[in-house]
């Protein structure tokens, strides 16, 4: 799994964000191979390596209002490597601010006990809104907010338009 594109509203990367995005290019390169199991599994991997990077890609953005975007890919288990990678290109593109994170995890499969560290451990977010359309979506949400810290809001949404009206609150103007 990989991160995508990392740009920042006008499709460039923020300046003060591209030292940092390099090191994370260079981690997603070496840590994703290596946290691959091997064994029973391998076929599965296998696999999932033949299927389009963009199929089975984190995309990370900031979208207009000052919020950083992540969409998780559909049909995908996300572990806690890729959760990490992600992590960075969120605190790259907040370049030390803290700042609202739309989380899309539409069709997404699961979320290991690893990545929803990483996700409710985020000391980038000023608040969480989180969308997904379908009952898996909303339960695997719930297992994320389960688990979040009381100081930073969090709320499930079924609509992307929805959640970024909530968020644009949790927003600072510069």
């Amino acid at each position: 799994m990989t991160v995508e594109a990392l740009a920042g509203p006008d499709e460039r990367l923020p300046d003060e964000a591209a030292g940092a995005l390099q090191g994370v290019a260079a981690t997603i390169a070496t840590a994703i191979p290596a946290a691959m199991p091997a064994g029973p599994t391998a076929d599965l991997d296998a696999a999932q390596d033949t299927a389009p990077a963009a199929d089975r890609a984190i995309g990370v953005r900031m979208i207009d209002g000052g919020i950083i975007e992540v969409v998780l890919p559909p049909n995908q288990e996300i572990e806690g490597p890729e959760a990490r990678v992600a992590g960075d290109a969120v605190r790259a593109l907040a370049a030390g601010r803290r700042m609202p994170v739309l989380l899309v995890i539409t069709g997404v499969v699961g979320v290991s006990v690893e990545a929803r560290q990483v996700y409710t451990g985020s000391i980038a977010a000023t608040a969480f809104a989180l969308v997904g359309d379908g009952p898996v979506d909303r339960v695997i949400a719930h297992y994320l907010l389960r688990s979040r810290s009381e100081t930073i809001p969090a709320q499930f949404f079924p609509s992307e338009p929805a959640a970024v009206e909530w968020l644009r609150q949790y927003a600072r103007e510069e």
